[in-house]
């Protein structure tokens, strides 16, 4: 067996047993099968370590397989661009490189096989007699009435589908099960169906495809893979996988299939569809929008590998659906960044500070490390101090709150990593507004002064030899929870999940910061130099997340609120109660939680 940690879950117990007794030789052989239609997305980030996990701590190997049985929706853009993702994650599949268009001669032959040996027939109806014909839960399926076709006549009519002579829709190829099956799934399910579309692979070649049911047991068994792990919502699919296999077997290793809960994660859309429709309809740059969930779009915005594998390993792998706070997730990025970012100076929304009392004509370059906390941890550099600086705006309040800790009139804060400055009044325009706060500082507050105590340290940057930046701050792309249980789920949409901070400055070493390069703005958040956008002299900054939960607070419920909720309802009921008033008490609940 492999090196590599061993797991805890229900899985890894599985692939355990199976070695103590022996079963498939010893080998553990996974797979992750994508359809290439669309950007991988951080679902399936779970899965891709899942699989290749396993398959690593237990001395195995994973294939990556292109599940191509639909050249309608699938392009070479999206083979690349999984490939690209998979590896990016740290997984490797070395020669285990697979298509399902690889096998479609051998899945071919298992058709005409399951024709001749009387398991499958070709239905001449349209799909959507078929569909109706299938009954329900609650109502039995009726025969096709072409059930008992003739074996040698559906064994013609298959080669003339595949010989292109048959429009689309005119005919399919159907296994010969139960129409009165309590699983819908088995009564007599799709096996092809015709489709006259060019393939990204194969070309013209081919005008029927196989159908996944049909499709996925065959290429689990053709390459020897051992634990077929899917996602619930397959499980009833799992009784027609083995009938595949048991009618076209024997395989060895024989495949089995497992099931585990898909990720479902709060302020989110997993849907493919749902994720291409915000592409086609613009509300989103692209597949790689650092607000989109997709793993292009995480990368982009600066989430590193390692931070998905420590969620991956924080929610764990459960047999039951269930929503997975987006907080797990943030804890998991904040956590991984806190430790490989240097801190440097960056102010989003300027306010002049004049300090008065230092000299209009000198500059100091004041050395400040990049690891305040560990000075000697890598290095440090200049960065220069003069009378004009910038603060942030919402770092100065004329009429403080109480536990201010910031600037005020009369008040003293450090500049951090430089002196401390009192302010001793404002400057305003013609309408009143402030436009520069006046200060003074003390000149005795470097170095053995840095003991002495103020109320707070806020960030700044030199007024003129500060770098203008593009900073764009990007935020949860919805603004519920659940925008998948939204009638629409587009008016879901945050309205403010992309900011531009307009006028932001950073400090001059960061003129030239490298794209993909990640940094910690003092006391902003963590920030990422776009890949894409950022030029020399112009760097890019995307927000990969702020330093805090800042949705916690927007979302706490207030002391008031919790007495109120404490409180018995009157009698009858109360305005506004009903399915909605329930709901919203236990969101609030979570939030408060």
């Amino acid at each position: 067996m492999s090196d590599a940690p061993r797991p805890s879950n229900f899985l890894a117990d599985i692939v355990e047993a199976d070695l103590r007794a022996g079963r498939n030789g010893g080998r553990v052989v996974t797979r992750f099968p994508p359809e290439p239609n669309g950007f991988l997305h951080i679902g399936h980030a779970k899965s891709i370590l899942l699989n290749f996990g396993l398959a690593r701590a237990y001395g195995g190997h994973t294939h990556l397989r292109f599940d191509d049985t639909n050249p309608v929706t699938e392009e070479t853009e999206y083979v690349e661009a999984i490939q690209a993702d998979v590896r990016w994650l740290g997984c490797e599949w070395g020669g285990h490189l697979y298509y399902a268009s690889d096998f479609f001669e051998r899945m071919y032959a298992c058709a005409e096989r399951l024709v001749r040996d009387g398991k499958a027939y070709v239905d001449s109806q349209t799909q959507d007699r078929i569909r109706e014909q299938r009954g329900s839960f609650e109502r039995p399926g009726v025969n096709s009435p072409f059930r008992d076709r003739l074996a040698a006549e559906s064994l013609d009519l298959l080669h003339r589908m595949r010989a292109g002579e048959l429009p689309d829709g005119a005919a399919v190829l159907r296994a010969r099960i139960d129409m009165a099956h309590p699983n819908v799934l088995m009564r007599d399910p799709l096996l092809y169906r015709i489709r006259h579309a060019s393939h990204h692979r194969t070309g013209d070649r081919w005008c029927i495809y196989p159908m996944y049911d049909f499709a996925h047991p065959l290429e689990d068994a053709f390459e020897g893979v051992t634990h077929s792990i899917c996602t619930l919502e397959f499980e009833s699919n799992r009784e027609l996988y083995d009938w595949v296999l048991d009618n076209l077997g024997p395989w060895d290793p024989r495949p089995r299939q497992y099931e585990f809960a898909r990720l479902s994660l709060g302020y989110t859309v997993l849907s493919k569809r749902k994720l291409l429709h915000l592409v086609n309809e613009r509300r989103v740059s692209g597949w790689d929008d650092p607000r989109m969930p997709t793993i292009a779009g995480m990368r982009r915005r600066g989430v590193t590998p390692e931070a998905l594998r420590d969620f991956a390993d924080l929610i764990g792998v459960a047999k039951n659906n269930s929503v997975v706070d987006i907080g797990k997730l943030e804890f998991a990025i904040r956590g991984d960044l806190e430790r490989r970012t240097p801190r440097a100076l960056a102010v989003l929304n300027p306010l002049r500070l004049v300090v008065e009392s230092w000299p209009a004509d000198r500059t100091e370059e004041l050395d400040v490390p990049w690891w305040p906390a560990e000075p000697a941890r890598g290095g440090s550099r200049k960065v220069p101090f003069g009378r004009e600086l910038l603060i942030e705006r919402d770092d100065f309040s004329e009429e403080p709150p109480k536990d201010w800790k910031r600037l005020a009139p009369g008040r003293e804060v450090r500049l951090a990593g430089g002196y401390v400055v009192r302010c001793e009044g404002v400057e305003r325009d013609a309408s009143g507004a402030i436009t520069a706060v006046r200060a003074t500082h003390d000149p005795a507050s470097r170095g053995e002064g840095e003991r002495r105590k103020v109320s707070g340290t806020i960030h700044w940057v030199h007024a003129t030899r500060s770098v203008p930046a593009e900073v764009r701050l990007y935020d949860r792309l919805f603004a519920v929870e659940q925008p998948d249980a939204e009638p629409d789920f587009l008016q879901a949409l945050n309205p403010d999940s992309l900011v531009l901070a307009k006028g932001a400055r950073v400090e001059p070493a960061l003129a030239d910061a490298a794209p993909g390069t990640r940094w910690q703005f003092l006391r902003q958040g963590y920030f990422f130099v776009d890949p894409v956008d950022s030029l020399p002299g112009a760097p890019a900054f995307n927000r990969t997340i702020t330093l805090k939960d800042t949705w916690a607070a927007r979302t706490a419920v207030k002391p008031e609120a919790r007495r109120a909720r404490r409180e018995p309802a009157p009698a009858g009921g109360a305005e506004g109660a009903g399915p909605g008033a329930s709901r919203k008490a236990r969101a609030e609940l979570r939030a408060e939680a």
